[in-house]
């Protein structure tokens, strides 16, 4: 058994609470459709990063914001109705305190609420999402500001991921990450100190100096 100590846990939540995979895949497609854009390409990168980063790397300077916009219109009017719980996060939130975890996403705060919801899992007391943020994941900016809000320093924390630019922005942040393989495969997520199939292989403890992630089974 593996055992991760931290005062605090940050949590990414789409591909890592939730899985709306094929909400998120289908409003790309559409918009990588409009755009003239190769949508394997765009689906390759677009996990865990803000919309507004991954819009960039395909569309003109002067283009950004009305791609963007569009972008993020198509994620709005997506169906809800296939937003699922992932396995095992219930049971890790219910275990928490609510000052004792913080969603970090790269996603919009309306709509991660509303995928949130959606699922039926507890709203984080703290959500830092993509507009509180200057530079998204991989910069450690979010995690940093999360810590940060929660009173605590970023290296005394777990974060929990499953997209590479997740993993690396907690790295920086100085935390130890957890990895699910979710929406990627464990070679991709390689720089976690340590990566599971998914969060029912994670039990928690709640402890006077923080918390301890125990990991029944690792990759």
């Amino acid at each position: 058994m593996v055992v991760l100590r931290g005062k605090r846990i940050l949590c990414d939540i789409d591909g890592t609470l939730i899985d709306s995979t094929a909400t998120v895949e289908q409003s790309w497609r559409t918009w990588a459709n409009e755009y003239g854009v190769d949508y394997e390409v765009v689906r390759e990168v677009c996990h865990g990063r803000r919309t507004e980063d991954t819009v960039a790397q395909f569309v003109a300077p002067h283009d950004l914001v009305a791609a963007t916009a569009r972008q993020l219109a198509l994620q709005e009017l997506a169906d809800l109705d296939g937003v699922l719980e992932l396995p095992g996060a219930r049971r890790l939130l219910d275990a928490l305190p609510h000052s004792y975890w913080a969603a970090v996403t790269s996603g919009p705060r309306s709509l991660m609420a509303a995928r949130l919801a959606a699922a039926r899992l507890p709203a984080p007391t703290l959500l830092i999402a993509a507009e509180d943020v200057s530079n998204g994941k991989p910069n450690p900016e979010s995690y940093l500001k999360a810590a940060a809000a929660l009173g605590v320093e970023a290296r005394e924390c777990l974060v929990v991921e499953d997209a590479p630019a997740g993993v690396g922005a907690g790295r920086a942040a100085g935390a130890q990450v957890l990895a699910v393989t979710t929406t990627h495969r464990a070679a991709e997520l390689a720089d976690a100190d340590v990566v599971v199939t998914d969060l029912s292989c994670v039990s928690v403890k709640v402890t006077d100096g923080g918390v301890e992630l125990l990991v029944t089974e690792s990759r």
